[in-house]
Order: structure tokens, then C-alpha cells, then sequence
């Protein structure tokens, strides 16, 4: 009976272990000892670019000697702090660290300063904070005016209806590409060729070629999506029951992101006062290169995340090694100047998507259906 209890016993332990094993994480490389070198820390598993971004960095970790973590906080700051907490108990020397909320980030790099380890905002600047050594990221104003521009490049005439959409305003990137599209738009607002027809902000400021952080934030506050499907499907419903026959017809579409497009531009196109819709993304995910494919979505600015990760890994293992980083610019977090590296990006549309994606490696032509 004591053998039967004591074989019971071990395995309770083990199916524990193996539950408690059950994490969003990756690990590659390192030692038996179980210390980790980088730590990772993405927002979340449920959009695809952020699963993306797991795949490119596991890519590149797989020619490091070094070991890598990698933790998604699923949208939680709180879970944030704890995904950073456990890295800096594994001893890490390096943290990347893509926010989910910009500002609720610094408490949480903050821990990973005093810790000693050195801290690159991934993607998105963490803002309000000391305790940044470096920034990776892609030319978002740049991401912003590609957008703008490729809304004003398809608009002839004037009084062209102009629906805007944002990103979360707990994200500074929304800040930037949205004012890289009103560095475009704001212009030929002015000058009558678009008409705002889903922002009463946005149309009492339409004057101003420059926009103050609160005005781009009592914007956004009116347009944000949350970078959530749901909620972007929701918005664009709304306006558009609002919104007279007149105020529809030909129309063009600022959305902030691929997930988001896809959502307002199911809804465009479900209405039958809506002839004709021009709209944005970026990313280039994999549904929304197919709507490209098929017409349903206009553009998506490609931002290759190999490059991203490859730059944002590089930087690690040269601070390990005790090297200086390359960097190209500087981004003001709203407390210092943070030194940053950035990433060229492309406009993919119908005419250039095997160019762009396939050719480049970028994606498997059999992913998709209609390419050309």
C-alpha cells in the first residue's frame, strides 16, 4: 500500500509540473543553470502581427548562443510588470519590451533598470520614463504619412467624405501615425478636398497644420478602435447610420492598422449608399494581404518584422558583448531622449503584392489565393 501511495504521489507531482509548465513562453539557447540573457515581453497572443514578430525573433535567436524568453502579457499591464519580474529574477542582461500601455510601461522597465539590465522599447516607445536605454522601431510618422498620402494620391475633386480611425490612445505609436496622416491629409482638408465626416475634434481643428498631443488625443479619444476588431467594426457602424447618403458615395477611410481595415471595410461595404471605398492598413498580415488580393482593402504598409527583430536582437547581444549599438535618431519620450534605430517600410497595394511579400521571402505564395 505504501508503494501504490509513494507511486500516486509522484504522479500528482509530475502532472503539476507539466500544468504549471503550460505558459506563453519561449525559451531558446542558454544553460542547465536555467538563467535567461534576454528577456521578451509582446502585449499579446490573439493578433497575428504579434505572433509574427514571436516567429521572426525565434528565427533569430536560433543563431545566438544566448537564452531568450519570451512572455505576452494578453493586454494586462499588471501582467506586464510580472512577465518583467520574472525575467529580471532569471537574471536577464537585457530587456525588450514591446508595452501594451505606453504610460503604465515605465513602472515596470523602471524594475528592470534597478536591476541593472539594460532596456529596449520595442516597437512601441514607452513613454514618461528615465529607464529606456534604446528604442527599435519602425519610421511610424513615416508609417502615418504613407497612409495619408496614399488616401490624397486616389482623391480628385473636392468634398470627398473622410472617415478617420485611430489606434489606442494608450499608445504613443497612435499618436504618430496619426500625425504622419494629418501631415498629409490636413492639407487637402483645407483645402476642401476631403470633407471629416466621422470627427466633430477633428473638423474644429481642421485649420491646423500642426496638432498639440492633447488636441491628437481629444481626436483620438473620439475615433480610437483600441486596435480591437470589434470595437473598430462597432465605431464604423455607427458613422456610418449617422451619416447621411450624401455624406457616403465615394469615400475614403484613415484605419489605423490591418486588423481594424479589415473590420470598417467589411462594413463600408455592406452599405449600399457606399459605391466606392479607399482605406489603409498596415502590418500585412496574411487575411489582410488576401483582402489586398481581392480588392477589398486598399494598401497595407508593410513593416518587416524580420528586419525589426533582427535589428532589436543584434542590439541585445551587443550590449552583452559590451558593445555600442548603431542608432539613427532619437525619440523624446516626454522625459529624455531616447537613441533609436529605425526600419524602412513599403507601400503594398494590388499592383506590387508578390513584389513586396513574395518575392522578398517575406511570405509563400501558396498562402494566398488570386496573386498575380
Amino acid at each position: 500500500m505504501k508503494k501504490v501511495i509513494a507511486l500516486l504521489l509522484v504522479l500528482v507531482m509530475t502532472m503539476s509540473l507539466s500544468a504549471c509548465g503550460e505558459k506563453d513562453t519561449q525559451t531558446s539557447g542558454g544553460d542547465s543553470k536555467g538563467t535567461v540573457d534576454v528577456g521578451i515581453v509582446l502585449p499579446t497572443k490573439d493578433e497575428p502581427r504579434w505572433l509574427q514578430d514571436q516567429e521572426r525573433f525565434e528565427s533569430v535567436i536560433s543563431d545566438t548562443d544566448y537564452t531568450v524568453e519570451v512572455l505576452f502579457s494578453q493586454g494586462s499591464s499588471a501582467t506586464e510588470k510580472t512577465n518583467v519580474e520574472t525575467l529580471v529574477a532569471k537574471g536577464i542582461k537585457v530587456l525588450i519590451i514591446c508595452a501594451h500601455d505606453a504610460a503604465a510601461a515605465a513602472s515596470s522597465v523602471e524594475v528592470a533598470k534597478e536591476a541593472g539590465v539594460t532596456v529596449i522599447s520595442y516597437d512601441r516607445l514607452i513613454t514618461d520614463t528615465e529607464a529606456l536605454d534604446y528604442y527599435v522601431t519602425f519610421d511610424s510618422i513615416s508609417v502615418g504619412e504613407a497612409m495619408g498620402q496614399y488616401l490624397a494620391d486616389n482623391a480628385t475633386g473636392t468634398g470627398n467624405p473622410l472617415y478617420l480611425y485611430a489606434g489606442a490612445a494608450t499608445d504613443n505609436n497612435a499618436f504618430l501615425f496619426f500625425e504622419g496622416a494629418w501631415n498629409i491629409l490636413q492639407p487637402k482638408i483645407a483645402d476642401g478636398t476631403f470633407v471629416i465626416k466621422n470627427s466633430s475634434e477633428a473638423l474644429a481643428l481642421a485649420g491646423q497644420p500642426t496638432l498639440t498631443r492633447d488636441q491628437m488625443s481629444a481626436i483620438i479619444g473620439q475615433i480610437t478602435t483600441n486596435w480591437d476588431f470589434n470595437e473598430a467594426k462597432s465605431k464604423a457602424e455607427a458613422h456610418l447610420t449617422s451619416a447621411t447618403a450624401a455624406d457616403k458615395g465615394k469615400v475614403y477611410i484613415l484605419a489605423p492598422n490591418d486588423g481594424t481595415a479589415r473590420s470598417i471595410a467589411d462594413v463600408f461595404a455592406a452599405d449600399a449608399d457606399v459605391s466606392e471605398y479607399f482605406i489603409t492598413g498596415q502590418d500585412s498580415e496574411v487575411a489582410s494581404v488576401q483582402y489586398v488580393i481581392d480588392g477589398k482593402q486598399s494598401m497595407t504598409v508593410f513593416k518587416d518584422t524580420r528586419t525589426l527583430a533582427a535589428d532589436a536582437m543584434n542590439m541585445a547581444v551587443e550590449v552583452i558583448e559590451s558593445k555600442t549599438p548603431a542608432t539613427d535618431t532619437t525619440y523624446n519620450n516626454g522625459v529624455i531622449d531616447v537613441k533609436a534605430k529605425q526600419t524602412p517600410i513599403v507601400v503594398v497595394t494590388m499592383e506590387n503584392v508578390k513584389e513586396a511579400l513574395i518575392d522578398s521571402g517575406y511570405y509563400e505564395a501558396s498562402q494566398f489565393t488570386g496573386l498575380k
